[in-house]
């Protein structure tokens, strides 16, 4: 079993920046691909960002691309997502992923989810 827990997330204006962290436990973490989704009121659960487990390859959506970094430090653990000039339709759920199969985008691949942390960005 793998736990994730996400932390990082808040209230900010627009044109600030949070970084959010997927603190993982209970198994080796770094064997992981990891993930972070979106999702707003009355929207579906979005690709946001991936990693693969060796952290060597990252993947973005349109959306992220050019203002969200994602990495990873394995000897800690943890995942993070750096969110720069933020944008109030930024404003979701976010939710740290981890998972074993292909297909970045889908959460089918994903079998360990955290709890969410909640991004509010105000114009």
């Amino acid at each position: 079993q793998l736990q994730l827990v996400e932390s990082g997330g808040g209230l900010v204006q627009a044109g600030g920046s949070l970084r959010l962290s997927c603190a993982a436990s209970g198994r080796t973490f770094r064997f992981y691909d990891m993930a972070w989704f979106r999702q707003a009121p009355g929207k579906e659960r979005e690709f946001v960002a991936g990693i693969t487990w060796s952290g060597d390859s990252t993947y973005y959506a349109d959306s992220a691309k050019g203002r969200f970094t994602i990495s990873r430090d394995n000897a800690k653990n943890t995942g993070f997502l750096q969110m720069n000039s933020l944008k109030p339709e930024d404003t979701a759920v976010y939710y740290c992923a981890a998972g074993q199969t292909a297909g970045w985008t889908s959460a089918a691949k994903y079998n360990y989810w955290g709890q969410g942390t909640q991004v509010t960005v105000s114009s």
